[in-house]
């Protein structure tokens, strides 16, 4: 098995608010990715005294243990599980109500001797790779089919459009969002490689339209995930004139996970 891991934060000057992890359990008998993309709020007011970073690590080490320590618990259950034991350690000191509470998108990817299981929320992606090298993203696509206009302002989207029916869905306090996941199994026989990436390393194919799933695995198998962020850098630093990234940040967090099964 060979697995490649990088995170780079979108500035020096700012924390890392992705997490990842590779958990191999000590039978040797499968393994897990968790992958999370934590929200950055605006300036305003969060309800919350913890930072994202604070919540992503906290999310994304419950979801390392659940889905290692119990390996016939669902995705999505442990998703529940996961997001219900974050939000009891800050109930007490926070307004979990609020509609910036900390939240994360979430990708895990567990396998076995005889499956291959995923659960996509939000905007991060799973690729997955066949012996015959077809790939195949998994991808929860309700925030990019929100029309522009939706999309206009932060408050609008919080009270009509985050965590909403018609709208899209992320991590936050509520465990019940876990049902709204895209989810699935596959044949252990029929994954090769997996990569799961936070949207900003996802650039390279769904904003900078440099090349497809395909052509973006590729560049991870052979040259390293730290190269298909490069890549996404040297494309942010070119797009002086915003012609790619329009009103999105020039640089994003940017979280490529890669197992070869």
């Amino acid at each position: 098995m060979r697995t490649d891991l990088v995170s780079e934060p979108s500035t020096s000057r700012l924390p890392n608010e992705d997490f990842a992890s590779v958990a191999l359990p000590a039978s040797g008998r499968g393994g897990v990715v968790v992958l999370l993309d934590g929200v950055t709020p605006p300036r305003d007011a969060t309800g919350c005294v913890h930072s994202v970073p604070w919540f992503t690590a906290r999310l994304g080490g419950a979801l390392t243990e659940l889905t290692v320590s119990h390996p016939d618990v669902p995705l999505a259950d442990a998703l529940s599980r996961a997001i219900a034991v974050t939000a009891g350690a800050h109930a007490e000191t926070c307004d979990l109500s609020h509609p910036r509470t900390p939240q994360a998108t979430v990708v895990l990817a567990r396998w076995s001797p005889d499956r291959v299981e995923y659960l996509v929320l939000c905007d991060s992606a799973l690729l997955v790779e066949s012996p015959d090298g077809t790939v195949t993203a998994h991808l929860d696509d309700r925030l990019a089919r929100l029309p522009r206009s939706a999309r206009a302002t932060e408050a609008l989207v919080d009270a009509n459009l985050r965590n909403q029916e018609g709208g899209f869905f992320t991590a936050a306090a509520d465990p019940a969002v876990a049902a709204r996941a895209v989810t699935g199994t596959l044949p252990r026989d029929g994954v090769r490689a997996l990569a799961a990436l936070t949207d900003g390393a996802a650039r390279w194919v769904d904003t900078f339209r440099e090349g497809d799933w395909a052509d973006c695995l590729h560049i991870v198998r052979e040259e390293g995930a730290q190269s298909l962020v490069d890549r996404v850098r040297r494309l942010e630093r070119w797009d002086t004139k915003r012609t790619f990234l329009g009103r999105s940040k020039q640089h994003d967090d940017a979280t490529v996970v890669y197992v070869e099964l």
